[in-house]
């Protein structure tokens, strides 16, 4: 039986905001609390509490008035799930996942135990143990907990590079000379359904380290979509996980494919969903933590999807230049996330192109790049 239940969603950005939006056709009550008083569900949210999601009493006060509790970003307080999850609360995803992938090492870990290919790698608990690694380089340095789009991360490639490694927990990961960075979002649902997305090719920022263009479906050899794909579906399934995985891997040169890194909620590249496939992720995530039915997953035609980022060297009130030409164009789609301030490199909103044309869709996408420019 199908009833109006109360979601909360810990967590009031751009993810939470398309959730509300998708949630509209089946009249869900989707209540958001954010620390930021001004965060972009804010104004369309049936209920949103500014409050700390990390702060346990403000989680437990929260979720004791949900029927359901949810996620758009890992940085939560798991301790109150726990609870909420043993007074008999549904928490999706379950507390305990979501604290093992808050935490890259034991992410990493988590690959090595259960058989799941991924590159090499060390723990380091400080910057000075990087020192001991000298021999491992080239690496790549993350902090253990806490990075997210494109932060805590840093290259270290030289005895040069060494002095930028973090002062704090954290694992150096041997680089990976890739071909392609790819991304697979899977769903399961409480009772065990699982399906996927169709895998997507990801070019990211070459300083922020943050996703600029995606492209579905990615551009590989049928065998290593397969392979991809099946490793998706395994390790959701190995996890349990209720509700939405985001699985980013690495395409070696030899044909390899290596999780990266997983997120256990809605996606940045799943964006493209909306227009471009049966089901969009944030629907998706809806009818796994429901028990639902999930629904189809198939592309109706090539995608690709810009992230919009605010402009180097400007912050304030944005102000988008370029609107009116990309309205112009055939099969352009904009997303603006209500984010009222722009800061370099934000993350403002996003464009999904849709054409049977996969050339002409990569013109497209470098238009969108040059042309629509968020500055204050």
């Amino acid at each position: 039986m199908y009833k109006n239940l109360k979601i909360g969603v810990l967590g009031g950005g751009q993810l939470g905001r398309m959730m509300i939006q998708s949630s509209l056709d089946f009249n869900l009550d989707i209540r958001i609390m954010d620390p930021d008083p001004a965060a972009p569900c804010q104004q369309i949210a049936s209920k949103f509490v500014a409050g700390s999601i990390t702060e346990k009493e403000s989680v437990l006060s929260f979720g004791r008035e949900c029927d359901i509790i949810t996620i758009e970003i890992e940085n939560v307080n798991t301790e109150a799930l726990k609870i909420l999850a043993a007074e008999g609360k549904k928490v999706y995803p379950q507390p305990e996942i979501i604290e093992m992938i808050q935490d890259k090492s034991r992410q990493k870990l988590f690959y090595q135990e259960h058989g799941f290919p991924t590159s090499e790698f060390v723990l380091t608990k400080d910057r000075a143990e990087l020192d001991q690694h000298v021999s491992f380089l080239p690496a790549v340095h993350k902090l253990a907990r806490e990075g997210y789009d494109g932060r805590g991360v840093q290259k270290i490639f030289s005895i040069e590079d060494l002095q930028k490694g973090f002062d704090a927990p954290g694992l150096l990961e041997k680089f990976v000379d890739f071909e392609k960075e790819i991304a697979v979002i899977t769903a399961r649902t409480p009772s065990g359904k699982v399906t996927s997305f169709p895998v997507v090719e990801l070019a990211f920022h070459p300083e922020k380290n943050l996703v600029e263009y995606l492209f579905s479906p990615a551009d590989l050899p049928s065998h290593i979509v397969e392979k991809a794909s099946k490793l998706a579906v395994d390790l959701t399934e190995k996890l349990g996980i209720a509700g939405l995985l985001a699985v980013e891997m690495f395409v070696t040169k030899s044909g390899e494919i290596l999780i990266n890194e997983i997120a256990p909620r809605p996606h940045n590249s799943g964006h493209h969903t909306i227009e471009a496939n049966a089901t969009s992720q944030f629907e998706q995530h809806l009818r796994a933590i429901l028990d639902l039915p999930l629904g189809d997953t198939k592309a109706y035609a090539s995608a690709a999807m810009v992230n919009l980022l605010g402009e180097d060297g400007y912050t304030g009130d944005a102000i988008y230049q370029g609107v009116e030409e990309l309205l112009a164009l055939e099969d352009v789609h904009i997303h603006l996330y209500g984010k009222k301030i722009t800061k370099p490199f934000r993350k403002m909103g996003h464009v999904t192109l849709v054409d049977q044309d996969v050339n002409r869709l990569k013109q497209k996408a470098e238009m969108v790049k040059q042309t629509l420019k968020i500055i204050a």
